[in-house]
C-alpha cells in the first residue's frame, strides 16, 4: 500500500483545478484533467522538476514558504491547509500522535445529552475506527432496518459498508460512501496506528480490491459535509445532507448530524418517527 499521501493529495487537487480557475487557457486537446504540472509549477514558482518529485514521493519536506505557495497556487480551503501541512509532519515512516492509544468508546454523559437533543433528526457518534458508539432514535429508525445496528456492540460503519451485502442496496452512491470511509481511516496516522492497521487488515480479507484500490487512490481527507442517498425498506429513496463536527482531542470522537435534503425526505422521516409533517425541515447542501 502506497505510503507517498502528500503526492497523492498534491497530485487529486491538482487534477481538481481547471485552468480556469486559476485564469489559464484552455486548449482543444487538454489530456491532463485539471492542471498540467507546468502550468501547477509556474503557479507556484518552482521548477516542474520539483512537482514531480514532491508528487512522486521523493521529496516529503517542502519548505513553508513552498507549501504557501502551491496551498495559494490550488486554491486550498483551510481544511485542506491544515492537512497539507499535518502530511509534512507526519511524513517519518512509523509516525503517530496518538501512539498505542486505543480509540474511546466511552461517549461523555454531556455528549450523551447533546445527541438526545438533536432527537427526532438521526444524528451518531463514531470514533476514528468509524465505531458507531451512540445515537439518537432518529438514526435507529433509519439504519436498524438496513442492517447497521445488527449487533449494536460492535456495529462500524467501515465494516458495514465493504462487508455487508445490504449496503450496496441500500446506498445508491455506495462508491462515494466507500471513498469517504477509507478517507477518514486514512486522515490520521492510519497504519502507524496498530487499531487502525488491524481493521484494514480486516477489510483487506473481506473486501480485497474494493477496498485496497481507495486506499491507493483515495486522499487521506473526508468530506466534513455532504449528501447521502439511502434506500429505505420502508420510507423508500432519500436524501440526506450530513454535517460532521469534531468533539475536543480527549474525545478523539466525531458528531455526525444527518437533516433532509429535500421536501419528501423530511416528510418521510417525519412518517418514520411517527409525527405529523413539520418536525424536519429540508436543509440544502
Amino acid at each position: 500500500m502506497s505510503d507517498n499521501e502528500l503526492g497523492l493529495f498534491l497530485r487529486n487537487r491538482r487534477e481538481a483545478v481547471t485552468p480556469a480557475q486559476v485564469g489559464l487557457p484552455t486548449g482543444p486537446r487538454r489530456r491532463t484533467p485539471g492542471l498540467r504540472r507546468a502550468e501547477l509549477a509556474t503557479l507556484a514558482g518552482v521548477s516542474v522538476e520539483y512537482i514531480t518529485r514532491l508528487e512522486q514521493g521523493r521529496d516529503r519536506r517542502p519548505s513553508p514558504s513552498v507549501v504557501s505557495a502551491l496551498a495559494d497556487a490550488l486554491g486550498l480551503a483551510p481544511s485542506e491547509r491544515v492537512h497539507l501541512h499535518r502530511l509534512i509532519k507526519g511524513a517519518d515512516p512509523g509516525f503517530s500522535c496518538m501512539g498505542g492509544a486505543r480509540p474511546p468508546r466511552e461517549v461523555r454523559a454531556t455528549v450523551r445529552a447533546v445527541l438526545d437533543r438533536l432527537e427526532p433528526a438521526p444524528a451518531l457518534i463514531v470514533n476514528r475506527l468509524r465505531d458507531v458508539l451512540a445515537w439518537t432514535e432518529g438514526y435507529e429508525r433509519l439504519m436498524a432496518p438496513i442492517g447497521l445496528l445488527d449487533d449494536a456492540d460492535r456495529a462500524n460503519l467501515a465494516l458495514f459498508v465493504f462487508t455487508d451485502p445490504r449496503a450496496r442496496t441500500s446506498y445508491s452512491n455506495w462508491d462515494h460512501i466507500a471513498d469517504e470511509l477509507v478517507a477518514a481511516l486514512k486522515q490520521g496516522p492510519f497504519r502507524a496506528d496498530p487499531h487502525i492497521a488491524a481493521l484494514a487488515d480486516e477489510l483487506t480479507i473481506a473486501a480485497g480490491a474494493e477496498f485496497t484500490r481507495r486506499v491507493e487512490s483515495v486522499p487521506s481527507l473526508a468530506a466534513a459535509t455532504g449528501t447521502t442517498r439511502l434506500n429505505h425498506p420502508a420510507a423508500g429513496a432519500l436524501r440526506l445532507t450530513y454535517e460532521t463536527l469534531e468533539l475536543s482531542a480527549d474525545d478523539d470522537q466525531q458528531l455526525i448530524v444527518y437533516l433532509p435534503a429535500d421536501d419528501v425526505t423530511a416528510a418521510a422521516l417525519d412518517s418514520l418517527a411517527g409525527r405529523r409533517p413539520g418536525g424536519l425541515r429540508a436543509v440544502s447542501g
